[in-house]
């Protein structure tokens, strides 16, 4: 049965598809809503504002190395933002300075300084956005920069938050036009001093955005402005403009824009009648400030109950600034650079045997063909139309593939808007599973659904077109790119060299989940934090691992970039959210998540797997067959393993609380700066932390002990007993029974437990027994193969 959807069908059905998920490509983002000229709409996952409450220590993303105190972020905050939402912005730098964090802030006063130019009957004047500053504008803005600076630092000194203004000294300026603009300063100088004694004194900075000319006179200078220039000097890891909006919004649409890619938008945006003021003042500097920073740096606008997601989260917030790629089209085959490139564009998406050989055969017929060509220099994304047959036929969309890294930063979009640009009519196939749908429907007039494949359109609206439309759909859909009907009869993976194909991707969505007993299929591996050591080690051991193919690797920080170490396949960072890792686990696309996230900020990803309560994964001590069975695992602490395993033995014989002493390495990777992880203050230290209550404190003694024990953790770097231990670990691989203590050397970098130094009480009634694990690799990365390997050994995924 043929059904013909009318426009009025389409926006319905978008209405019932609004809360679907793109595929986790680089990162994951939320389905647009509406179409716009330069291709504005939503490709970046944000979530709920946080609450004002100071939230734990564990709900902190370790994602940052360690890092010169002033390098961590410079915040901007906007004016609106004192005077509306002091308590949340107070909360939110309380929170980063409670951990030990230094943010430079700078604000500005603007909504302020209007109000009260307004009261005292005086126009504000702006010329591109930036204010026209006489002397008495002046002279009111100084003094409310003074009182506005004041109010943040007493209400940051009330919540305990050692902070120190700073009006003047640092910015150094000319005039920007002085005929033009009066009073307003071009910074031409940022002095770091004042900044960096305010942190070594134990002090947040907070500047206001005044500037001097040499010779002494005060100048005014946007904060936006301000702030870029500071951020130029001091490169920070992050730069965060708080906005009491939360982000950018397109007029148009009164969406807010998730993100921007600068070298292919930016005169886009620039033209629109809503890029004015502020707004259009904000992006300008914002691009002068990324052309002179590394491609990779970006800039975020969001609200300050956001701020500590967008410090360390993985999910971010409001708008991202970025480069990204500008795009580039060609005519002919001759005009790419590299056709080898192209090839293996072409066939990334595919799998099979024939693969490359369909890939050649339509590269060749493109030989003699007319068509044009869309991409971005490193071929995240490419189309491929080609030109009507006459002047009242449509275009055809011949291939469209995205890397996940092209739908993480909307190039899927600013191609679509260029072939829209260029093209007035256009159709493309789909396959109707396939899981991005409906963001082909947002980008249609219209569509026809018919044998599992749906056909899009737009620039057409007469019946008879379309009937036209569906007979050549039949006719041309396998002599248009020379391939036989059995290679174009095949199913969504060999649509990338249809005539009317698009997205040449494996569609997922409604698959279910394969149980091979007999193993013959790697298990499909993602792993949810992979920036710091424990997911470096992971990466490395499963790209060794023959029955384990690592699929999905989630970072924010990374997001976008290719992945290094794993060689099975081409991986790129992605940026998954907890809605992203459910869309996934419904759809049955991975076998096993691996979650290197803190206690805290796992629990959200865990719960979008499943909700069941999990097995605990130490298969030395819990039955292997349970393990086997079991869908949810959870995976031993690094103490509690070696805990554990130096307990079991012992536990029918204790007679009292065993204590243990804990001393672990640290690596760096992936943490926050601390005098407890500085390098300097470790260097021949042990450092006690967590003296009582330690949250492998409470793993060991309900887990297998069965008892409360005493664990007492730092961190830095009698034959009968031996023998318990022997016949209880016989035939274990990873645990190895010594006579000697083990020696933390001596297991460095190697895989597995070693137990030794056995020592017995004169009074027969204490047992001393030495565990050394390296907790970078065995509690870490190994642990998780040690608990599913049994599920993939006896019955498979």
């Amino acid at each position: 049965m043929l059904a013909l959807r009318s426009r009025a069908a389409v926006v319905a059905r978008r209405a019932r598809t609004a809360t679907s998920k793109f595929p986790s490509s680089s990162t994951a983002r939320s389905l647009p809503q509406a179409t716009t000229a330069v291709a504005l709409s939503s490709r970046r996952q944000y979530s709920a504002p946080a609450t004002d409450s100071f939230s734990t220590r564990s709900t902190v993303v370790q994602l940052l190395t360690p890092c010169p105190p002033q390098q961590f972020a410079v915040i901007k905050v906007g004016g609106a933002i004192i005077t509306e939402h002091l308590e949340s912005l107070t909360s939110a730098l309380a929170f980063l300075n409670h951990v030990g964090l230094f943010p430079v802030v700078v604000h500005g006063a603007g909504p302020q300084l209007n109000k009260l130019l307004e009261d005292a009957g005086v126009e504000p004047q702006f010329e591109e956005g930036i204010r026209v500053t006489d002397g008495k504008t002046l002279a009111v803005a100084r003094k409310l920069f003074l009182e506005e600076n004041l109010k943040l630092v007493e209400k940051l000194e009330e919540m305990g938050v050692r902070a120190r203004p700073i009006t003047s000294g640092v910015f150094g300026a000319d005039y920007l036009d002085k005929e033009k603009y009066n009073l307003v300063g071009k910074i031409n100088k940022v002095n770091k001093g004042p900044i960096e004694a305010a942190i070594n004194a134990g002090c947040l900075p907070i500047l206001t955005s005044m500037a001097e000319t040499p010779e002494g006179q005060v100048l005014n200078v946007n904060a936006d402005v301000a702030a870029g220039e500071l951020a130029r000097e001091l490169q920070p890891l992050k730069i965060v403009y708080l906005s009491e909006k939360g982000g950018l919004f397109n007029a148009d649409t009164n969406e807010k824009i998730s993100a921007i890619n600068l070298d292919e938008e930016y005169d886009s945006l620039m033209s629109q009648w809503w890029c004015r003021y502020g707004t259009r003042l904000k992006i300008k500097e914002t691009k002068q400030l990324l052309d002179l920073l590394p491609r990779s740096s970006s800039v975020a606008i969001i609200h300050p109950a956001d701020l500590q997601k967008e410090l360390f989260t993985d999910t971010g917030a409001g708008t991202l600034i970025r480069r990204g790629n500008k795009l580039a089209t060609v005519s002919s085959l001759s005009e790419f650079e590299d056709i080898q490139k192209l090839k293996d564009v072409l066939v990334r998406d595919r799998e099979g045997l024939d693969a490359r050989a369909t890939v050649d055969r339509y590269v060749d017929g493109l030989k003699n063909k007319e068509f044009k060509a869309y991409f971005d220099e490193p071929m995240d994304a490419l189309a491929i139309v080609l030109p009507p047959k006459s002047p009242s036929s449509l275009s055809n969309l011949a291939t469209f593939t995205i890397t996940k890294a092209g739908w993480l930063t909307n190039v899927a979009d600013n191609v679509f808007a260029a072939i829209k640009k260029d093209h007035s009519k256009l159709v493309w196939t789909v396959k109707e599973d396939d899981e991005n749908l409906t963001w082909f429907f947002d980008k249609a007039d219209g569509s026809l659904s018919k044998d599992g494949e749906v056909m899009f359109w737009y620039g057409i609206t007469d019946g008879d077109e379309v009937k036209e439309l569906m007979t050549e759909l039949h006719r041309a859909a396998r002599a248009a790119t020379g391939m036989s009907a059995a290679m174009a009869g095949q199913g969504g993976i060999k649509q990338q060299a249809r005539a009317f194909s698009t997205f040449a991707r494996r569609p997922t969505a409604g698959s279910s989940r394969a149980q091979n007993s007999s193993n013959t299929q790697p298990a499909k591996i993602a792993l949810i934090g992979a920036r710091g050591y424990t997911g470096q080690a992971l990466i490395n051991l499963l790209n060794a691992h023959p029955n384990m193919d690592l699929r999905h690797v989630s970072s924010r920080e990374l997001a976008g970039q290719k992945l290094k170490g794993y060689e099975k396949r081409d991986i790129t960072y992605e940026n998954l959210s907890p809605e992203d890792v459910r869309r996934m686990e419904e759809n049955g696309e991975i076998d096993c998540w691996v979650m290197a996230l803190p206690n805290g900020v796992c629990k959200p990803f865990v719960d979008a797997v499943n909700e069941a309560s999990g097995t605990y994964g130490l298969p030395e001590l819990v039955n292997r067959s349970d393990i086997a069975k079991a869908t949810r695992i959870s995976n031993p602490g690094c103490y509690a393993t070696a805990a554990q395993l130096g307990i079991a033995p012992l536990v029918p014989f204790l007679g009292g609380q065993p204590t243990i002493f804990g001393v672990s390495g640290y690596s760096g990777a992936g943490t926050k700066p601390s005098p407890k992880n500085d390098v300097e203050n470790l260097t021949g230290n042990i450092i006690p932390y967590s003296l009582t209550d330690h949250i492998h404190e409470r793993e060991i003694s309900n887990q297998w002990v069965g008892a409360e024990v005493a664990f007492i953790p730092h961190v830095a770097v009698c034959r009968d007993i031996r023998n318990l231990y022997q016949e209880r670990y016989a035939g274990e691989k990873l645990v190895k029974i010594t006579g000697e203590a083990p020696s933390v050397k001596a297991i460095s970098g190697k895989h597995g437990v070693e137990i030794g130094g056995f020592g017995v009480h004169s009074s027969g009634k204490r047992v001393v027994v030495c565990a050394t694990i390296d907790n970078f690799v065995e509690g870490s990365s190994d642990s998780m193969f040690a608990k599913h390997e049994p599920r993939i050994r006896i019955c498979g995924i």
